[in-house]
């Protein structure tokens, strides 16, 4: 699943193309994807609606409208492609944006996982999945004292409270085990258990770890890419996801299940 570094490279990669754009019309063939409102009244209301703005809060795309907020999740495989209308849609192609330059922006999705938010902006810090999004890797909000607070009563392994969107927003599976390796970290420890001097090696890994991501493009693993003919280049910088041999001390490296998600840590160094 795209992390907060790939949704970030998605936007670079869309705001040239689309930034100024008006969208005339949509097209829905799998209704499941806009989850909010009705079918029926998301056509209507992002008719004639200008794209000023294209950000990214947490796993989020946000693209800023002239009414509304138009929030796009990729859940696993969601990817956007630029078409004409006389291009012959695929069976993979769910949500059609109709564009005044007589383009068409896709939205495709393998698993039909992804998921379409239309808000209206002064709503957006009432309804809808931002509200409940915890802070930014960025956000100076995000100190240790905030963590420690925040994980004091959970008692499942720090793994899986690291992937809590509602405490730090953006981090999914691959960052959670290289922030936890380069903090030295065992990702089985109990989140209650971690200490004020360990929040503040996540905060200062998480903010290495995502910046670097950043810089190279994300991470292309498995079939994820960020759209047409953009790749990430993380994964050759991975440290410990994926891998076999701890580049630190040699040793093995253990692929767990962990709440049932893959993960990988060395057992030697993240004691």
């Amino acid at each position: 699943m795209p992390e907060k570094p790939e949704v970030i490279t998605v936007v670079n990669s869309l705001k040239p193309k689309l930034i100024g754009k008006k969208i005339l019309s949509s097209e829905v063939y799998w209704d499941n994807i806009i989850e909010y409102p009705s079918v029926s009244v998301f056509k209507k209301e992002i008719k004639n609606e200008k794209i000023n703005n294209i950000t990214t809060r947490g796993k989020w795309l946000v693209f800023s409208l002239d009414t509304y907020y138009l929030l796009i999740h990729l859940r696993m495989e969601g990817k956007f492609f630029f078409r004409t209308k006389k291009d012959e849609k695929n069976k993979y192609e769910h949500v059609f944006f109709n564009l005044d330059d007589n383009t068409q922006l896709r939205f495709a999705d393998v698993r039909k996982f992804g998921k379409m938010h239309l808000i209206k902006k002064e709503d957006i810090d009432k309804v809808g999945p931002l509200k409940d999004l915890g802070y930014e890797y960025y956000d100076y909000n995000l100190t240790n004292n905030y963590l420690k607070d925040k994980f004091s009563k959970k008692k499942l392994p720090i793994k899986t409270v690291l992937l809590d969107q509602s405490i730090i927003a953006g981090i999914g599976n691959i960052y959670d085990d290289e922030i936890l390796f380069m903090s030295k970290i065992n990702p089985y420890k109990k989140a209650c258990d971690i200490t004020l001097k360990e929040c503040n090696l996540i905060i200062k890994n998480t903010r290495i770890v995502l910046e670097k991501a950043i810089e190279k493009g994300g991470s292309t693993i498995k079939s994820y890419t960020s759209s047409e003919g953009v790749h990430g280049l993380f994964q050759e910088e991975l440290l410990v996801h994926t891998k076999k041999i701890c580049p630190k001390c040699g040793s093995s490296i253990k692929k767990d299940k962990i709440n049932g998600r893959g993960t990988y840590y060395c057992p030697k160094c993240q004691l």
